[in-house]
């Protein structure tokens, strides 16, 4: 798989762009701030629907635009598909496959496949759940994309159920009858709540158990003189359960998740939020037998977040994909023994985007094309350019084609 053509407009930094790429390597070099990052996060984009560096998408469009596009044509085993989406603000995105409307933003899951190792990857394992929820979530999407449908639907019903919960709870400071009729329809929450939780922790769990393997081979490629790292998933719903939750099948873990919402009623009733279910799990991230978070070293934690990656790109090639490795701005945070490592799993990767500041941030060894970023215009609109209007392959002292060495 790779990306043959990627199409930016009036996203983030860019007006407008449109770049062809290849096979191999391509580096995007700029100064911070001039716009290279935006085109591996628009590409991600397009994979995963979420952004690396924001939460919402309003950041994306250009600051006075109304709407920002990102389109990718993607070869993929002899076949070619376009997909586009437009950005827009305050409204439901819009998605097309070869041009042909579809009927939803997520039909466009499949289509590129993408691995992004960023510096805000370090949060995976230093930072809060959520970051390792999201990454669960992204990895076990791209292997089965229904499971979007799932998180979506787990999402729409937990937040009704927040709601619901929120509102009896004030109500029942009023007193009165109020809150328990409210309080009623909480067993036909429940039910979608297992339903659907169900669904997501049977894939995050699956993703997890094959992941494992793949992350202590990388780890221990990256620092062979460190302890072994190991990942496994956490719920408090396993704290009950009778077997082995890898092994459970969707109706025991919905049953599972079914009696904890039980046992969690009055908790969550004096608490007004849902205390149950996939949103609260973890992952439980050890060096050896310590956790990593609060025990790794600096270059133990860049060393476990590279890993992550890697393994989920032996992962997806497990499944029978080739996705494309993006690494945005990473080289220049690694030493030279795992800059090396990193180099060598790109010439062994079909595709490869990288971003970074300056040449001298790249392995001697990668061979890459270059193309160079600026941007021009005023302070405060300062717009994204590819140098001379047309990427060329460059090196840091000479011209040369798409494959000389950097």
């Amino acid at each position: 798989m790779y990306v043959r053509r990627l199409a930016l407009h009036d996203y983030r930094s860019w007006d407008d762009v449109s770049v062809d790429l290849a096979p191999g390597v391509s580096v995007f070099v700029g100064r911070n701030g001039f716009g290279k990052t935006n085109l591996v996060e628009a590409l991600n984009y397009l994979a995963t629907l979420g952004s690396h560096r924001v939460a919402t998408d309003q950041p994306l469009i250009r600051v006075g635009a109304e709407s920002a596009s990102v389109s990718a044509t993607v070869h993929n085993a002899g076949r070619e598909l376009t997909a586009e989406i437009d950005i827009v603000a305050g409204r439901a995105n819009k998605a097309r496959i070869n041009t042909a409307p579809c009927r939803r933003p997520r039909d466009l899951l499949g289509i590129l496949q993408s691995v992004l190792f960023a510096p805000e990857d370090l949060a995976l394992v230093r930072g809060e759940p959520g970051g390792r929820r999201r990454f669960l979530d992204d990895l076990a999407i791209l292997r089965t994309p229904r499971i979007a449908a799932e998180k979506a639907d787990y999402e729409r019903v937990l937040k009704q159920r927040n709601a619901l919960l929120k509102t009896a709870y004030a109500a029942a400071r009023r007193g009165g009858a109020e809150a328990e009729s409210m309080l009623s329809t909480l067993d036909v929450w429940d039910a979608q709540l297992a339903r659907f939780g169900a669904e997501v922790l049977a894939a995050r769990l699956e993703v997890v158990a094959s992941l494992a393997p793949h992350l202590t081979v990388a780890y221990a490629a990256l620092a062979p003189h460190s302890r072994a790292a190991t990942v496994t998933y956490t719920s408090s719903l396993f704290e009950a359960f009778d077997g082995d939750p890898a092994s459970a099948s969707v109706a025991e873990l919905e049953r599972a998740m079914l009696d904890g919402l039980a046992a969690a009623r009055q908790r969550e009733i004096d608490r007004g939020v849902c205390l149950i279910g996939p949103h609260r799990d973890d992952l439980d991230l050890r060096l050896g037998n310590e956790p990593a978070k609060g025990f790794a070293s600096h270059g133990e934690s860049w060393s476990y977040a590279l890993a992550l990656r890697l393994a989920s790109l032996e992962l997806l090639r497990a499944g029978g994909s080739e996705p494309v490795l993006l690494l945005d701005d990473v080289f220049a945070e690694l030493d030279a023994k795992r800059r090396t490592a990193l180099a060598a799993v790109a010439a062994d990767t079909e595709q490869v985007i990288v971003t970074a500041a300056v040449p001298e941030d790249l392995p001697a060894e990668l061979r890459a094309r270059t193309f160079e970023v600026s941007v021009e215009g005023p302070a405060d609109a300062r717009v994204s350019r590819l140098a001379g209007a047309v990427a060329r392959a460059v090196s840091s002292d000479r011209t040369m084609d798409g494959d000389g060495p950097l």
